[in-house]
This record gives C-alpha cells, sequence and structure tokens, in this order.
C-alpha cells in the first residue's frame, strides 16, 4: 500500500481507503464487516470513511465499536454531516456542535482526524458554517476539515474566508472514468488550492467491476438490485454503458490486473487524488481493490481506456 498527503494537512492517508455507505452498520452481517475491517488493516489501508447518516448512526457505531481495538493512531477516521439526522439537518452552527459530539460518542474517540460537510447548505450563510468548523478543530474535537460535492464557486467564497477561518483540506467527489465532472473545474482549483481529493464511487458503483452485463437484470445483492441505490446508478445501467464497459475487459487482462484494478489505478493516476474509497462486503473485495496501490498506467492504456467509453463518459 502506498500512502499520499491529504492537502496541505499533515495526514498521511492510504491510497485506497474503506468507506461505509449501504455496508457497515446494517448492509452487511457484522461478522462480514468485521472481517473487511481487519482485511484492510492487513493490506494497509489506514484510511476509513463513514457519515452520521450511514445507517442512521449505525455505520460510525460499527466502526467505533472496531477501531476502538486500536490504537487511535493507527488509523486516520473520517466523517461528515448535512444530511437529515433523526430531525436535523444542514451546516449551521447549531447543527455543527451537536452532531461533532454525536458522531464522536457513537465513533468511541476523543476526535476525528477529517470532519467533512457532506453537501452545501444554502439556508445557512457559509461564514457560519466555516467559523462553527472553526471552533470544532480548534476545541481539538477535529484536525482537518473537507467537503463533498462543492462546485468551483462554493469553494473559491470558503477559500476567501481564510485565514480567519480554518482551510479546507479535502473535497470529495464522485469521481470514475466513466464519470470525469470533477475535472472541468473542480480538481484544477483544488490543487492550486492544496486541497486533495478523496474520490466516491470509482468503480461507477460497480458497474466499472465488469460484473453488469447489457440486458441482463442486475443480480440480487448487488448494489444495481439495491432498491436504495435511485439515481445514483441508473446512469450506468444503459447497455450503451455496459457494452463499452465489456471494452475494458481486454485491457485489465492484458495487463494481468482485474477490471477493479484497472479502474481504481485510473483514478489514481492524478496526484491530486489521495485516496479513492471502497466499499466492500467480503475481505476479498478489500485484498484485490488494496493491489490496486501502487499500478501505474501508461499513455497507451489511458488511450485503449478513453478510446473504448470515450463516447459514454460523463465530462
Amino acid at each position: 500500500m502506498r500512502y499520499r498527503r491529504l492537502g496541505s494537512s499533515d495526514l498521511e492517508v492510504s491510497e485506497i481507503s474503506l468507506g461505509s455507505w449501504l455496508t457497515y452498520g446494517g448492509g452487511v452481517s457484522d461478522a462480514q464487516a468485521e472481517a473487511c475491517v481487519r482485511k484492510a488493516f492487513e493490506v494497509g489501508i489506514n484510511f476509513f470513511d463513514t457519515a452520521n447518516v450511514y445507517s442512521r448512526g449505525g455505520a460510525e457505531e460499527f466502526l467505533g465499536n472496531q477501531l476502538a481495538q486500536r490504537p487511535r493512531d493507527s488509523y486516520v477516521l473520517a466523517t461528515k454531516l448535512y444530511f437529515p439526522m433523526n430531525g436535523d439537518r444542514g451546516l449551521s452552527r447549531e447543527q455543527v456542535l451537536k452532531q461533532i459530539d454525536a458522531s464522536l460518542a457513537r465513533l468511541r474517540t476523543d476526535y476525528v482526524d477529517l470532519y467533512q460537510c457532506h453537501r452545501y447548505d444554502f439556508d445557512t450563510p457559509l461564514e457560519e458554517t466555516m467559523e462553527a468548523l472553526t471552533e470544532v478543530v480548534r476545541q481539538g474535537k477535529v484536525r482537518h476539515l473537507g467537503f463533498s460535492e462543492w462546485t468551483a464557486d462554493q469553494i473559491e467564497a470558503a477559500l476567501a474566508l481564510v485565514p480567519r477561518v480554518e482551510k479546507f483540506s479535502s473535497s470529495q467527489p464522485q469521481y470514475s472514468l466513466l464519470y470525469r465532472v470533477p475535472e472541468r473545474e473542480v480538481i484544477p482549483l483544488c490543487k492550486e488550492n492544496g486541497i486533495s481529493q478523496i474520490v466516491w464511487s470509482p468503480l461507477a458503483q460497480g458497474t466499472l467491476t465488469g460484473k453488469y452485463r447489457p440486458g441482463e437484470e442486475p443480480a440480487q445483492g448487488t448494489r444495481a438490485a439495491s432498491s436504495q441505490m435511485g439515481w445514483s446508478m441508473d446512469r450506468f445501467r444503459d447497455d450503451d454503458v455496459l457494452e463499452a464497459v465489456q471494452q475494458l475487459v481486454p485491457v485489465a487482462e492484458g495487463l494481468g490486473i482485474t477490471m477493479a484494478q484497472l479502474a481504481l489505478a485510473w483514478v489514481l493516476r492524478k496526484e491530486n487524488v489521495a485516496s479513492a474509497i471502497i466499499g466492500a462486503s467480503r475481505p476479498e473485495q478489500v485484498e484485490e481493490n488494496a493491489a490496486a496501490s501502487g499500478i501505474a498506467l501508461d499513455h497507451a492504456i489511458l488511450e485503449a481506456i478513453d478510446d473504448a467509453v470515450g463516447d459514454v463518459v460523463v465530462r
């Protein structure tokens, strides 16, 4: 496993990180989830990403129980706030102060390494949000700050408040070789300002593993068959997309790697990407995905990828 610096922070995070959306705290059995966490440590993953809203707090509770058994300096822990949680939502000062304490209690720790705004809050002045986040950093409850799915304009507005408030260290966008929207504005802006990407959905919700076939219904138990996936999966299930993805099979086979490893290596080719978040229900998946760290893709391979999927990429 290789490690990268998270933005201008002092955090060193594994290139592959373990997420907990739709899995831990309810999506899979505790025994499976525990096996995945154990395997993550075995293969060198030190970065764990969750959110208060995942499994209505269940994901944080699960990770809290698992990680409490290990030295606190042996892992980097990230969580988020924004989405509705027990009638609360947003990034107001009240919510920031309330939700960080609730998350810390569930996670069984005195601080989180990274606290992220799960989305932008249009109902709260940005200054109020940034001042509240700065407050919890200075209280020692949070080490560094991040955001997920903010636009370039929103990022610039937050940067304009520095140094009166703490500066963001990370951005968490959806990014994959099928979904490249962040390349237009977000990644260049972040690179200029010492903000790293922590990529979610690098496998396009499993589509880039090649397990979904054009003209076939997804197998029971897969993410595509889950009613919880909603809009985020629909765009990747069109037959033209699935047909294009199948063209990547010989590219991966020619390198002697799996489709998942090819997709993860593709997002990690960018130095501004500090880590790619994987979701896993089995330890074998954790081990396979972790092996993508360190795989280099040359210009010819990158061209072959573009030739295969170029017509279906969202840019």
